[in-house]
This record gives structure tokens, sequence and C-alpha cells, in this order.
């Protein structure tokens, strides 16, 4: 299908498709787990990021040229897709979601063909990095606007990579713009004050898992570990909360209210959209300058930029942390 129609007609089934999910999500009363630990205190309509899913589905429905490529991605993707839904309907059990994650992850490695380099504790190290970089990521899909706000950035520059920095696109852009597009429309729905649905498991860990197999196409074919700094500000935020809560004697797999935008959201109560923006403009930034600079100097701007944002991660929580009077575990 030419791209000037598949965008449009993509864009109106993705409408059609959340609206319709809204009304199967109300008949079987598919809403948000309220607890004291999440920053969503109102009753939401959950799994609205199914379109993710969808838009990954059209796109290979669409244009079934693809499936050559990237059938072993479309499987994958469906298994972790599944089982995410599965538990925002009825809440499976952490080890039985972690196992289809890491097996789907082994697929998209079968896509990648590593398995002919025979690098056994290469490709267990990458398997750990990548389903943690899921999970990651899953976790920060704590308020209204984070997911859709810090995709968009993401993706943007994905695409930005495939077109004007390589050679020749890794992962087609039409798939790329396609999940993009899907984001937007989840925005729509999501980026607002009072959001009319959240991503749910379905949608943070669908494109979280698109995320780290376009993005680790891309380094895996130019050998450039400098593009993980699309990832920087989530990855920053994640490393640092286990290491304080290890320092704090928790139980890091149980939930918590210590990420620094929950801490922003629910102790410091700043709006939900005003947290997103700012952590959207973050990553933004260090994209942007990632990608201006000279190649030669970009593994030391990314190590610069780790830097800083773990030195602000740590006043922040110096500064602000011990203030909390409302239990953050």
């Amino acid at each position: 299908m030419h791209t000037d129609f598949y965008f449009p007609i993509l864009t109106l089934l993705l409408f059609v498709a959340e609206e319709s999910y809204f009304l199967i999500a109300h008949k079987y009363h598919i809403f948000d787990r309220i607890s004291e630990r999440g920053s969503n205190k109102l009753v939401t309509l959950c799994g609205g990021g199914i379109i993710f899913y969808i838009a990954a589905l059209l796109y290979m429905l669409l244009i079934p040229g693809q499936w050559h490529d990237h059938a072993l991605f479309f499987v994958a993707l469906t298994m972790v897709s599944c089982i995410s839904f599965i538990d925002d309907i009825k809440e499976v059990r952490q080890i039985y979601r972690l196992l289809v994650q890491m097996l789907a992850v082994l697929i998209i490695f079968m896509q990648w063909d590593l398995f002919s380099l025979q690098q056994w504790w290469f490709i267990l190290l990458l398997l750990i990095f990548c389903t943690g970089t899921i999970n990651a990521y899953n976790f920060m899909d704590g308020i209204n606007g984070m997911t859709a706000a810090y995709s968009v950035v993401t993706l943007i520059s994905i695409s930005y990579i495939d077109k004007y920095l390589l050679p020749v696109p890794v992962v087609p852009l039409d798939m790329v713009h396609t999940m993009t597009f899907a984001v937007l429309v989840f925005a729509f729905y999501n980026f607002r004050t009072t959001a009319r649905c959240l991503a749910g498991d379905v949608g943070s860990v669908s494109i979280a898992f698109f995320i780290v197999y376009a993005l680790g196409y891309i380094i895996l074919t130019t050998g450039d570990y400098y593009y993980l700094a699309l990832l920087l500000v989530y990855g920053i935020d994640s490393v640092l909360t286990i290491i304080h809560r290890l320092i704090l004697r928790e139980n890091i797999v149980q939930p918590h209210r210590k990420h620094i935008y929950q801490i922003l959201a629910n102790e410091m109560r700043w709006k939900h959209l005003s947290v997103s923006t700012l952590y959207m403009l973050v990553q933004a930034s260090v994209n942007i300058g990632l990608f201006i600079i000279p190649d030669n100097i970009r593994y030391y701007y990314v190590a610069a930029c780790a830097v800083i944002l773990s030195a602000a991660y740590i006043i922040f929580i110096y500064k602000y942390f011990p203030r909390n009077k409302a239990p953050l575990s």
C-alpha cells in the first residue's frame, strides 16, 4: 500500500480500534488496579496501549512484504502482548510473565541471527539486559502521559538514526512510523489531566519490546553502543532507584513509590503532565546532543550525560526523599 494512503487509513483504524476497545473494557470492567503505591487515584480504563500491538498487526497485514524479515519479531511481540494483557485483566504471577518475556527476547535473537555467533556469555548478558530494559520501561509507566511522551521522543530519534545516520535503514521506517502513529493516537486519550485510559502492561511492555527490537537491531548492525543513550533517562532513574532500595534493604521486586517521577507526582504534588513533559524534554535534549556532536566523542558525551543525570538523581533524593512523610514502600 502506498504511504499516501497507508498512514491516513492506519490512523483512522487505530482510532476505531481504541474506541472499540473502550466499549469492550467498559463491558468487562477492565480498569486499573488502584493501590496506595500507585500514582493514579482515579478509576481509569486500563489496557489502552493495546493499540500498539494492533498497529504492528496492521503493519504486517497492510504491508505483507515485511513478513519475510520480521515474522519472528511479530511472533515474539504477540507473546509478550498476550501475557501482559492477561495480567491487566487478572494478575499473572511474575515468574510466568518473566519466562514469556525471556522466551520472546530469545526469539528476536533468532531474528537478529545472534545464535550463529556462539558467544553464549554475550547472549546471556544481552538476554538479561533486554528483559530488564523491557521491565524497567514498564515500571516507569505510572502517571498520565509518561509512556506516550517518552516513547514519542524515542521513536522519533530511532527514525532519525535510521534515515540520516545510517547508510541504509536497519529497521523499515514505515514500521517505526507506524508505532509512532500508534503512540500519538494513544496520547490523544492519555496525555490529559484526566486520562480516558492507561496503557496498561500490554501497552508499556509492547512498546518497550518494539523499542528494544529496533534499537538493538541498530546497535548490533552498527556496533555503536552509544545509541543506548536514547534510553538514558529511564535507565538512570531505574538503576539508581534499585540501588537506593537495596541500600534501604527493601525487596526490589515489590511495588514502590521511589522513582523520581513518583516522588514528584505523589509527594511533591506536581501535575502528571508536567512530570511527563520534564522526562520527555530531558531525554530529547540528550538525544539531540548525541546527534549533533562529532562521532568520535559520542561515547564521552554519553558518559558525561550519565554522570550529570546520576548526580542530579542523588542530589534530588538527598534533598527531598528524607522529607517525605508519606510511606513510599
